[in-house]
């Protein structure tokens, strides 16, 4: 471990492992245990169908004030996911978020998958990632 970092380039999620591993040039700086998607299994389809995306994409905004504490937002839906939900004649959804819990949720860290299909860690560690993380950093979420 980096812990020491002021900086990370790349995170990954494994969905099946629930682990969040944040690195920068390859030496891990966090690691972390996070919630999913209420449907985690596969990739992302459709808005509302509780799925995590799969897929590499980016930081592309933050939010100090969401629902959450703190969240990073990935650049999901990609040009693929639109073009296969559009042909589908379904809404890919969108407003991807890795965040922390729910604000008014205090002392505790939910258990189980409960997102609409964000990534979810707890506020502390939320703190730390997002201390950590700037627009154009990598996500590379696995099944």
């Amino acid at each position: 471990m980096a812990p020491d970092a002021v900086r990370v380039d790349h995170i990954l999620i494994e969905k099946s492992a629930r682990l969040l591993t944040a690195s920068l040039d390859g030496a891990v700086v966090l690691q972390a245990d996070v919630a999913l998607g209420f449907a985690p299994e596969g990739d992302k389809q459709q808005e509302g169908d509780g799925k995590t995306p799969i897929g590499v994409f980016e930081i592309d905004r933050r939010n100090p004030q969401s629902a959450f504490h703190l969240s990073l937002g990935i650049n999901y839906p990609q040009p693929k996911d639109i073009e296969n939900a559009h042909a589908q004649g379904i809404d890919p959804g969108g407003d991807i978020f890795i965040h922390g819990q729910p604000n008014g949720v205090v002392g505790m860290t939910l258990p189980g998958d409960w997102t609409a299909g964000c990534i979810a860690l707890s506020n502390a560690e939320m703190a730390k990632l997002w201390s950590l993380t700037s627009n154009g950093t990598v996500v590379e979420i696995r099944p």
